[in-house]
């Protein structure tokens, strides 16, 4: 229930620990917790669904003329380069070299 809420809602900058805890009832450190015993903390788990999903944007040809600051806003993301800095780190180039063709 807690990651629906998390993927349903990941273009929401303001997303993060204190607010999805504070959508279910829990504390923030019961929040925790309970990703801990996934050995994820809950920032890493809700930055890789945002990093997942800007790659499947930046690959998808139907987007290419959306722009990779517009893209990384749309994900949830307040910084571009704070972006394209993690986007390199998990799939070892930047997005703009994800775009396809065209």
């Amino acid at each position: 229930r807690i990651k629906a809420h998390i993927r349903a809602n990941l273009a929401d900058p303001d997303l993060g620990p204190g607010v999805i805890a504070a959508a279910h009832g829990l504390s923030p450190r019961h929040l925790h917790r309970l990703f801990q015993g996934e050995g994820v903390s809950v920032s890493d788990w809700l930055r890789d669904r945002r990093l997942e999903l800007a790659h499947g944007w930046l690959t998808d040809p139907a987007l290419r003329r959306r722009t990779v600051t517009d893209i990384a806003y749309r994900c949830g993301f307040k910084d571009s380069s704070h972006f394209s800095r993690l986007f390199r780190e998990r799939y070892g180039q930047a997005p703009r070299e994800e775009r396809p063709p065209g």
